[in-house]
C-alpha cells in the first residue's frame, strides 16, 4: 500500500545508508524497522528482573575497576591458591 510520512532527515539520510550498504530498497528497511520496533512493544511476558545484592555495596577503598591486573590481584588475595609466599 502505498502511503506518505514524514521522516527527520537524519533519520532518513541514515535508513538510506542502510538500504545502499545492504542492497535492499528503502521501503525493506523502513519496513523492517517497524517490524521490529512494533514487535519488541507487543512481546508479552518481558519484564526487568531484580538482582539480590549482598553487603553494604560500592566498592572496596582505593579500587580501581579499570584496572583488571589491580582487581584480579585484590581477588585473589582472598584465594587460599594464590598466596604472596613463593613456592
Amino acid at each position: 500500500m502505498r502511503t506518505t510520512i514524514n521522516l527527520d532527515d537524519a533519520l532518513l539520510a541514515e535508513a538510506r545508508q542502510v538500504a545502499a550498504r545492504t542492497g535492499r530498497s528503502l521501503t525493506a528497511v523502513v519496513e523492517d524497522a517497524l517490524r521490529e520496533s512494533l514487535h519488541r512493544r507487543n512481546r508479552p511476558g518481558v519484564r526487568t528482573v531484580e538482582l539480590p545484592v549482598f553487603g553494604e555495596g560500592g566498592f572496596q577503598p582505593g579500587v580501581d575497576i579499570d584496572d583488571s591486573a589491580a582487581l584480579l590481584e585484590l581477588m585473589e588475595q582472598g584465594d587460599p591458591g594464590h598466596g604472596d609466599a613463593a613456592g
